[in-house]
């Protein structure tokens, strides 16, 4: 999507100054205010004519006709892509989301809520963050507690560090002993699988010769092979919706629920991240927080996103990866005039110390058996 931007110098650093200024203020900029605020060689006429004919081009946009020009969505697509400066997090920051990220780094899910939580609160947009594809990671434990006659917790632990549990009903005749034997048999029999390559024949097999009835030894199996292979499903963590509502552009009530209408849509989000193509990763073991010769980045503007209800926003997405086989997807939602600059030094940040703990996690290193007592 990255282009290089047809325009001369001074029309560059022109439309620059439209786009930071908008950022900073929501308010339409005129040629007086840019005199009065940038150190340009040339007159307020000169930067008028020049803003008009950027306006011509599809840069900037009149919202009234006595306004001054905004930012068209290929206005801020010429500016991230050719016209953004990049600043590295200073030394405060990165310590504050390391320190954060730190108290989660025994558990993947727990790991991603606290990044969408961080990334919110650090840039003052909304963020998400979507768990992983699971299919190839392989299992490691399965426990099945009773937590009363009929009803039991399956928990699922994987290679990952993902740790998943699902309520389920089970034959009232079957004791918490009995359970255990079926757990520790299906654990026996599959641990060391992947999630893609278990079955519910192969949850039956292992468990062949626990002594119990067929009829109550099915039930349990199939409650079992679900809990395992539900550990695949998506899930979407959003944080800071509220923080949108501070933003001029979501003052409009229409346009608001016109938004939160779409969050509320089940899977759309959760959908629309999974689908998205990045860009090719620079493979960096620890990229830095400015601009990478290739972005491992992506910023969708305006009606470049393929959502109803989030064409006055920008998003910005990245990939984390445990190992080089499962990944999912953190980003940032804000308004179109969001502080670009400020949100893919974060995002990239976020994105390099969730890499380096799942390394870990994905080697075991990390992984505790705290949620299974």
């Amino acid at each position: 999507m990255t282009q290089k931007i047809p325009l001369d110098e001074r029309k560059q650093h022109i439309l620059k100054a439209v786009v930071d200024d908008y950022i900073a203020t929501a308010e339409p900029v005129g040629s007086k205010s840019l005199v009065q605020k940038h150190p340009f060689s040339f007159s307020s006429a000169t930067i008028r004519n020049e803003m008009a004919e950027l306006e011509a081009l599809g840069y900037l946009e009149q919202p009234h006709t006595s306004a001054g020009r905004i930012p068209s969505d290929k206005g801020y697509r010429a500016y991230v892509d050719n016209l953004m400066q990049l600043e590295n997090l200073s030394q405060e920051e990165t310590e504050r989301i390391r320190g954060y990220l730190r108290d989660s780094l025994d558990e993947l899910t727990g790991l991603i809520r606290k990044a969408s939580s961080v990334l919110s609160e650090e840039t003052g947009y909304m963020s998400l963050a979507l768990s992983p594809h699971m299919r190839r990671s392989h299992l490691q434990q399965i426990k099945m507690l009773m937590i009363e006659p009929g009803r039991a917790l399956v928990v699922v632990v994987l290679s990952a560090g993902v740790v998943k549990d699902r309520l389920v009903r089970i034959p009232e005749l079957l004791d918490a002993n009995q359970l255990m034997q079926i757990a520790s048999a299906i654990e026996d029999g599959l641990s060391g699988m992947t999630l893609d390559d278990i079955t519910l024949v192969t949850v039956a097999s292992a468990a062949r010769n626990t002594p119990l009835p067929e009829s109550l030894l099915n039930q349990v199996l199939y409650e079992a092979y679900v809990a395992i292979k539900q550990a695949d499903n998506l899930e979407l963590f959003i944080d800071g919706q509220h923080q949108l509502l501070a933003y001029p552009e979501f003052h409009d009530i229409g346009k608001a629920r016109c938004f939160y209408d779409t969050l509320a849509r089940d899977g759309i989000m959760a959908g629309y991240m999974n689908e998205i193509k990045d860009a090719p990763d620079p493979e960096q073991p620890n990229p830095p927080c400015g601009q990478p010769d290739k972005p491992s980045y992506m910023i969708r503007i305006g009606q470049e996103i393929a959502v109803d209800g989030l064409k006055d926003c920008s998003f910005v997405t990245t990939t984390y990866k445990v190992g080089d086989v499962i990944a999912g997807r953190i980003g940032v939602i804000g308004p179109r005039r969001m502080a670009y600059s400020k949100v893919i030094s974060h995002i990239s940040f976020v994105k390099q110390t969730m890499n380096e703990h799942l390394r870990r996690l994905a080697r075991g290193e990390e992984i505790v058996e705290e949620q299974l007592k």
